[in-house]
């Protein structure tokens, strides 16, 4: 239930006569259910946000085995852009067997980090205790697993998109869309739905993903999940080359600042069920398949700015 729709002569209240309050109307029918998606949905709202918890701690651990190098003195995040990719992982398995020697260690570095090989060895030129060798192995073996679970949790969505055609097909319209992956198209029907009957128009839609300007309410409403994932798809789709969204992100940031022009309403991917829409832009024209609500269009109307 909507606490507004159930609020009370303000006064002396105790929890029983509120609740002898809220009994009396729903004798009468005079509350609205609040909404409950459907058990797919619920399932994948499960799945979806697992899988974000899990890349949560992927990410924590990813930086606690970067303070243990850092410990040890050795500087690879210096040169190296991902320490716990292929080649870092490689340099990490051997550290832990015991090979002290940089010359052999920056030999492992693969693709593009290999023309860094002087400075790989200047990095990798520390002493390393075996304290350090046994932390490491603790987190590299968490690290595999929570990689692991990840895959696990991914195949799980891809198995119920084949056991229910719809939910596939409503990703693979999420994924037209610049800035969305399956990842995140899995995410967004998981906490938005593939039904759009119980969010009339974006306005509300835009207040469920709690991006509303002038929301300042300390415990928060809405979904966090969808307001997260709104975020980086905004982000990531700002990020594209070629796209009206980044085209319109480029015009307005350089005067509202990025954060401002990453949630433009001017820039959304409108509600039109079932049809292609066609949004126009300065430097290219991009066809989106539009029967489901996509982001920047969560945030409202910005006020307009009053000169004096």
């Amino acid at each position: 239930m909507n606490a507004q729709h159930i609020k009370n002569v303000p006064g002396r209240k105790t929890d029983q006569k509120d609740a002898e309050w809220i009994a009396q109307l729903l004798q009468h029918g005079l509350l609205r259910p609040s909404y409950v998606p459907c058990e797919i949905i619920r399932d994948l709202r499960d799945l979806t946000r697992m899988r974000a918890s899990l890349s949560q701690e992927a990410s924590r651990i990813s930086s606690r085995i970067q303070k243990v190098l850092e410990d040890a003195n050795v500087k690879l995040a210096s040169v190296a852009t991902n320490t716990v990719g292929k080649s870092g992982r490689a340099m990490q398995e051997e550290i832990i067997a015991g090979q002290n020697d940089p010359e052999h260690l920056a030999s492992l570095a693969l693709g593009h980090l290999r023309a860094k090989t002087p400075q790989l060895k200047l990095a990798l030129e520390r002493k390393i205790r075996p304290h350090h060798r046994f932390l490491l192995r603790r987190l590299l073996d968490q690290l595999r697993f929570v990689e692991h679970e990840i895959l696990l949790l991914d195949e799980r969505l891809e198995d119920l998109g084949r056991e229910r055609p719809e939910l596939s097909e409503a990703v693979a319209r999420w994924d037209t869309i610049p800035g969305i992956d399956r990842v995140a198209g899995w995410t967004l029907l998981a906490e938005v739905g593939h039904n759009m009957a119980q969010f009339p128009t974006a306005e509300q839609l835009a207040s469920w993903a709690s991006l509303c300007p002038g929301n300042h309410e300390s415990a928060g409403r809405g979904s966090p999940w969808l307001r997260r994932i709104a975020c980086q798809c905004a982000w990531a789709a700002a990020r594209t080359k070629n796209t009206y969204l980044s085209a319109q992100f480029r015009r307005l940031a350089a005067r509202r600042g990025s954060k401002r022009a990453v949630f433009r309403p001017e820039d959304c991917w409108a509600l039109r069920r079932g049809k292609l829409h066609r949004v126009p832009g300065r430097h290219c024209d991009v066809h989106m398949q539009t029967n489901l609500l996509s982001m920047p269009t969560f945030a409202s109307r910005s006020r307009p700015r009053v000169r004096r």
